[in-house]
């Protein structure tokens, strides 16, 4: 049984369409001491070629809620250029993602580590507290 009195959060994105780790997602993390309180940005970092966030600080004494802010679209819209660079006879006009921006919520309690990963694909995300 944990005694210290901050959580922690971690995550990583795996990309479903492809099977892979999303690299190079932009990820904000905020948190706030209540629910009627409002919202403190704490940090950000950048998923690395693992699809993980290495660099997200712990989150203040008091912290009842986190939200985690995952900056999608840019990647998306990478990854359907590269394929449009290898492939031109297949360009599609559309928008390289539905969802442009994934935005969680959870709640937290003190001691416990929290780890959040996103599935994540163009037309849809799932999550869920990961160990």
């Amino acid at each position: 049984m944990s005694t210290s009195t901050t959580a922690s959060v971690s995550t990583h994105i795996l990309d479903t369409s492809v099977g892979c780790p999303a690299a190079g997602v932009a990820v904000r993390l905020a948190a706030r001491p209540g629910r009627e309180a409002g919202w403190q940005a704490l940090g950000a970092g950048t998923t690395d070629a693992d699809g993980r966030c290495r660099d997200l600080p712990d989150l203040p004494e008091g912290t009842t809620h986190v939200r985690l802010d995952f900056a999608v679209e840019p990647y998306f819209e990478k990854k359907q250029a590269d394929a449009q660079q290898d492939a031109p006879a297949n360009r599609d006009s559309g928008p390289a993602v539905f969802f442009p921006e994934v935005a969680i919520t959870f709640a937290v309690v003190p001691g416990e580590h929290y780890h959040v990963p996103l599935l994540l694909n163009p037309f849809g995300y799932s999550v869920y507290r990961g160990s």
